[in-house]
């Protein structure tokens, strides 16, 4: 069998999708507008997600998705779960008439993409015999998946007309010649166990290019002990924070200087969603909790190094939300070394975190000044 590019043709009333997607949370919540468009163009579908352990309640609770499992899971061997995974779906729901490849970089996911053996394809993939990748093909919608700066106002000059924005999430719904849905995003939530502070905080990310100083965040908290609003910070359990979100002992520092409560491990992410959902407002640096409060409709100040014109440590152009609650602080300096490279760096490539340390603590309590106010008095 040949895989074939997906061309924009119809696929009928009631089409088996199948969407591959990421092991990340920003990625994940970026993809709902895809399932979201797929499920209004095609309203009886049957679609499939193949995502992540790590947003499986958020999978779980969307109607739109009719089947989902994990392509991630760690309790066994990954390929021949896989296998049987994609044998027993095949056998159930039939042949696969378009997959979309959300997490197209991923190895893992362009083999599944391939065993899958679908009529079409949107996305990066491995050829029917496994030995290429499946060419990119000649519309824009699909070959801007080999333009290598999606970031870019370049990026918009090349394809004049054919986006409107640099959005991935524009982006992943043009794989399917669909376009972007107007509106909020489509995020399910849970009210947490405990009592949800005035203001969240989220001061870690994969990224350690992407961290605000802690005698920045050390100003913004005093200033909100003064005012009497509360303060949770959230994200992992701690060690898994300092383990894979570049937290070292930022995230102790801040909570022995302070009255900050430690909401870290205490959520899964769809309750995090819920305690979003009643928070006040989030403050927080470029990663998934910004995504999730966003999404939401939660006010989000997004913290990240970018001077007026975008330029700086984060790929916003591509990955900030376009919610209206959702700000972004600008860096009073400009820096172009992550952008250079690509994001691909992990650190700060500079001498001194220049880019950072540009986003002024005053510049984010002016932000909560006008948000917390509009919101009333602290609880």
């Amino acid at each position: 069998m040949t895989l074939e590019r997906y061309d924009g043709r119809d696929l009928g009333q009631r089409p088996h999708l199948a969407v591959l997607g990421s092991s990340k949370v920003g990625n994940f919540v970026v993809t709902v507008p895809l399932l979201q468009a797929l499920h209004h163009c095609y309203p009886n579908a049957v679609i499939d997600f193949w995502g992540s352990e790590l947003t499986r309640d958020f999978e779980e609770a969307l109607a739109m998705i009719s089947w989902r499992t994990s392509w991630d899971r760690k309790d066994g061997d990954q390929f021949q779960q896989l296998a049987v995974a994609a044998q027993q779906r095949l056998e159930a729901a039939g042949e696969i008439d378009l997959l979309i490849n959300c997490d197209g970089f991923n190895p893992v996911t362009q083999v599944l993409g391939a065993w899958l053996r679908p009529r079409f394809v949107a996305g990066a993939v491995l050829t029917a015999n496994g030995r290429n990748s499946l060419p990119w093909g000649s519309h824009p919608y699909q070959r801007f998946l080999n333009d290598p700066d999606w970031d870019s106002t370049a990026f918009l000059d090349r394809y004049p007309g054919l986006f409107q924005s640099n959005y991935i999430a524009e982006l992943l719904c043009r794989l399917a010649f669909l376009e972007l849905p107007e509106g909020p995003i489509d995020l399910p939530s849970v009210c947490p166990s405990f009592d949800v502070p005035d203001l969240l905080i989220h001061a870690t990310t994969t990224r350690a290019a992407k961290i605000w100083p802690e005698s920045h965040w050390r100003q913004v908290l005093a200033w909100c002990a003064h005012q009497g609003w509360t303060v949770g910070l959230v994200g992992s359990p701690p060690k898994r924070q300092q383990e894979e979100y570049n937290a070292g002992q930022l995230e102790e520092r801040l909570l022995a200087a302070s009255d900050l409560i430690d909401l870290r491990g205490r959520t899964s992410l769809i309750e995090l969603a819920g305690a979003c959902r009643q928070a006040r407002a989030v403050v927080s640096v470029d990663a998934g909790p910004m995504h999730i409060a966003a999404a939401v409709g939660t006010p989000t100040l997004a913290i990240v190094g970018n001077d007026a014109n975008d330029v700086g440590a984060s790929p916003i152009r591509l990955w900030m939300p376009r919610a209206a609650v959702c700000e972004r602080t600008i860096s009073v300096n400009t820096c172009d070394g992550c952008e250079a490279v690509r994001f691909r760096n992990d650190a700060c490539l500079k001498q001194t975190h220049h880019c950072m340390e540009g986003v002024t603590a005053e510049q984010v309590i002016q932000w909560l000044e006008r948000t917390l106010n509009r919101a009333g008095k602290p609880r």
